[in-house]
C-alpha cells in the first residue's frame, strides 16, 4: 500500500523539502556547530551574550532541543514512510514544521520576549506538531508496533515544558528533572532504534550472518532503560536508595554491555558505516557505569555520567547515523566519502575528552572541555561539506523522497 507521489509531482517540490531527513539532518547539524562554537568561546572567556534561560542552560538545552531533538524528528518522519508506505511529511507541512523549530531556535538565542511562554510555547510546538505527522501516518495503517515513537516525543515535549518552567519559575528542580529526563529519554530512543537496525546494519555491511536478538535480553536492556527513564522523569533519583540506584544503573550497563558484545563489533573494522555505529553505543554501558559509580559514593559527578550520554552516545550516533541515512534515503550506494572515516573517528574523541575532563586538574580539564568542542565542531563540519550537495539535490533515481 504505498501512496508515493507521482514523479510530476515530486519534481515541483525543491529537494531539500522532499524528506525530513533532508533539512533537519542539515539545519541541525549547521545549528549545532555553531552553538558548540559559541559554548566554546564562552568557556575560554572570548565570548559573551545573556540568551534565554542565561548561558549554561542555553547550551544544555539547544544541544538537547535544538540538536538532537531536531534529528530525532528527521529520522522518524523518514522512517515512517518505510514503516508505513505512507509519503511522510514533506512540502509545505514540513516547512512548517522546520520553521517552528528555527523561530524556536532563533527566541531561545535572543531572548526578546519578557512573557517567557511564548518562547516557551514555540519550543514545545515542535515536538508536539511532530508527533502529529508521525502518528497520523501510523494510525492510518494500524501499524502500532511503530506507535511507541509517539507517546516518546510526547514524553521529550514535556520534559522540554520542565526546563521552561525553570526559566519561569526558577525552581531549580525543574532544571534536573528536564534535563536528566530528556538525556534518558533520547538514550532510551537510541536504545530501541539500535535493537532494531544494528545487527542488519552489521550483517550487511559486513557481508556476514545477521546476529538474532535475544527476546530476554532486548526485554531487559530496553526495560530497564526505560524504567531509569522514568525515575528521572518523575524526578524519584533522589529519594531512592542509593543501592537501588546503583543496582539498576549497574544492571542496566550489564545489559547493554552484554548487548554490544553480541553485535560483533570485531567484525566492523574495515566498514566505517557500521563500527562508528558500535563505537557510538559503547559509550551507553560506560555511562551507565559511572552513574552506578557515582551512586556507590565514588568521587564522579551525575554531569560527567550525563557527558558521556551526550557528548559521547548521542554525538557520535547522530554523525553516524546521518552519514549513512543521507546516502541510503537519497538513493545513493552506501559508500560515504572517505573522509568520513576521519570524522567518526573525531566525534568519539570528542566524547572521550569530555568524559576524562573532570578528572583532570582543574586548569587543564577547563581546557579539554574546549578542546571537546573544538573537535566535536570539526567532526560535524566535515560531515556538512560532504552532504550538503547531497541533502539538496534530488535522488538520482528519480524517485521521491
Amino acid at each position: 500500500m504505498m501512496h508515493i507521489s507521482e514523479p510530476n509531482q515530486e519534481q515541483q517540490v525543491t529537494p531539500i523539502w522532499r524528506q525530513a531527513f533532508r533539512p533537519f539532518f542539515l539545519f541541525a547539524c549547521i545549528f549545532s556547530i555553531l552553538s558548540i562554537s559559541a559554548w566554546a568561546l564562552v568557556q575560554a572567556g572570548e565570548l559573551y551574550f545573556m540568551p534565554y534561560g542565561g548561558v549554561t542552560f542555553w547550551h544544555a538545552h539547544e544541544m538537547l532541543f535544538g540538536f538532537v531533538a531536531a534529528i530525532i524528528v528527521g529520522f522518524l518522519l523518514t522512517a515512517v514512510q518505510n514503516w508505513t508506505g505512507l509519503r511522510a511529511t514533506h512540502g509545505k507541512p514540513l516547512m512548517v514544521l522546520v520553521t517552528l523549530w528555527l523561530v524556536a531556535r532563533v527566541l531561545m538565542f535572543l531572548d526578546i520576549f519578557t512573557l517567557q511562554w511564548i518562547t516557551a510555547a514555540f519550543d514545545m510546538s515542535f515536538l508536539l506538531l511532530a508527533a502529529y505527522f508521525m502518528a497520523k501516518l501510523v494510525l492510518k495503517v494500524k501499524q502500532y508496533r511503530n506507535l511507541i515513537f509517539v507517546p516518546i516525543l510526547l514524553l521529550l515535549a514535556t520534559a522540554n515544558l520542565f526546563t521552561h518552567l525553570f526559566v519561569i519559575t526558577g525552581e531549580m528542580h525543574f532544571y534536573t528533572q528536564g534535563m536528566y529526563s530528556t538525556v534518558m529519554i533520547i538514550t532510551l530512543i537510541m536504545t530501541v532504534i539500535a535493537g532494531r537496525v544494528f545487527p542488519m546494519f552489521t550483517a550487511n555491511g559486513t557481508q556476514t550472518k545477521k546476529v538474532d536478538n535475544l527476546a530476554w535480553l532486548e526485554k531487559s536492556v530496553i526495560g530497564l532503560t526505560a524504567l531509569i527513564m522514568l525515575i528521572h522523569f518523575f524526578g524519584l533519583q533522589q529519594r531512592l536508595s542509593s543501592n537501588l540506584m546503583v543496582l539498576l544503573f549497574a544492571l542496566c550497563g550489564l545489559t547493554h554491555f552484554i548487548r554490544t558484545t553480541r553485535w560483533r563489533p570485531q567484525v566492523t573494522f574495515k566498514t566505517p558505516l557500521v563500527w562508528s555505529l558500535h563505537l557510538a553505543y559503547w559509550f551507553i554501558p560506560i555511562s551507565f557505569l559511572l552513574f552506578a559509580l557515582h551512586y556507590a559514593g565514588v568521587n564522579l559527578s551525575t554531569s560527567n555520567a550525563l557527558h558521556g550520554l551526550t557528548a559521547g552516545a548521542m554525538s557520535s550516533l547522530i554523525l553516524a547515523m546521518v552519514a549513512r541515512i543521507s546516502l541510503g534515503h537519497s538513493g545513493r550506494p552506501l559508500t560515504p566519502h572517505w573522509i568520513m572515516k576521519y570524522a567518526f573517528s573525531l566525534i568519539v574523541i570528542a566524547g572521550i575528552v569530555r568524559l576524562i575532563s573532570p578528572i583532570i586538574p582543574t586548569y587543564l580539564g577547563f581546557n579539554l572541555n574546549v578542546l571537546s568542542a573544538v573537535i566535536w565542531a570539526i567532526a560535524f563540519s566535515i560531515y556538512v561539506v560532504i552532504y550538503a550537495p547531497i541533502l539538496t539535490s534530488p535522488r538520482p533515481d528519480g524517485k521521491s523522497g
